[in-house]
Parts: structure tokens; sequence; C-alpha cells
């Protein structure tokens, strides 16, 4: 099964968008629309970026049905919002413990896109420090089940917050 891989398609849309102007608008005002288009090529789409992570942990949760992984992760279940950051980045951490105890292709490219796509959204918020948060051995250890669960909450924190 192939994997999409939304955080190359953006990018390679937007490029193409640029050298089209480039080629068909050789007038000021083409040039101006080239220009910003190229600037926008580069521009974070949190938003966007966010709902394809939704969407990588809900292909992960379906292929998770198929195998089993008697996993327990650290898990943020109450999270504060201003904790949002931290908690996100512990989220990531105990992500990759998933990819090395399914050894699952299909999972573990998932998990990689995830990773990407999520490093790349939360890179967009500089370098927040938040302080008075949990760190990740402090949180209680669910299961796997529970874990994507309120990864996605998290998730949809940061959805709706940007």
């Amino acid at each position: 099964m192939r994997i999409s891989k939304p955080h190359l398609r953006s990018i390679s849309i937007q490029s193409y968008l640029c050298l089209l102007l480039n080629s068909h608008f050789l007038t000021e005002a083409g040039i101006h629309v080239f220009i910003l288009g190229c600037f926008s090529a580069a521009l974070p789409k949190t938003e966007a970026i966010w709902v394809d992570v939704i969407s990588d942990l809900r292909r992960i949760q379906d292929l998770i049905q198929s195998i089993h992984i008697d996993a327990t992760l650290y898990t943020e279940s109450d999270i504060h919002p201003r904790c949002k950051v931290t908690a996100m980045k512990c989220f990531l951490l105990e992500l990759q413990v998933i990819s090395l105890e399914s050894n699952n292709t299909n999972i573990n490219d998932t998990i990689e896109n995830l990773l990407i796509l999520a490093n790349r959204s939360l890179s967009s918020n500089g370098t927040i420090t938040e302080s008075g948060c949990k760190e990740c051995e402090e949180l209680e250890e669910k299961n796997i089940k529970e874990f994507l669960q309120s990864f996605v909450h998290i998730v949809q924190m940061f959805i709706y917050t940007s």
C-alpha cells in the first residue's frame, strides 16, 4: 500500500504554480504574483499540517487493530493549553516507541510521515518554553489505544488555537 506524504505534496504544488506564473506572466504584475507565490510556498500551513497529522493518527489506529502491541506509553490525558507544546513533544517521543514495538512497515512509514509533519509545525512555534508542565516520565502510562485518543485530542488543540 502506498503512503501519501502530505509534507511533500504542498510544496511541490506551490513550486509548479510558481513556475507556471513565471512562464506565462512576465509583466510587472505577473512578477509580483510570482514572487508572492514563491514566498507562500515557504510559509508554514500549520492548520493543514495538523489535519494531516490527525489523518495519520487515524491510520495508525486502524493499522494497530490487526497487530498486537503490548506497550504502555506516557500519556497526558488532561492537557492544559499552556503546556500543549511540551505535551506534544512527549507524544512524539512516545510515538517512536510504537514504531520500535510494531515492526510493521506501514505503521513505521505513517509514523515517520507524522513526525515530519508535527515537527515542522512545532518549529513554527519557535523556541517556546513552557513552565510548570509535567515531564514525560511524570505522566501516567496508558495502553496504545488511550494514548492515540489523547494524541488526537492534543492535535485538535493545535488546530483550534492556531
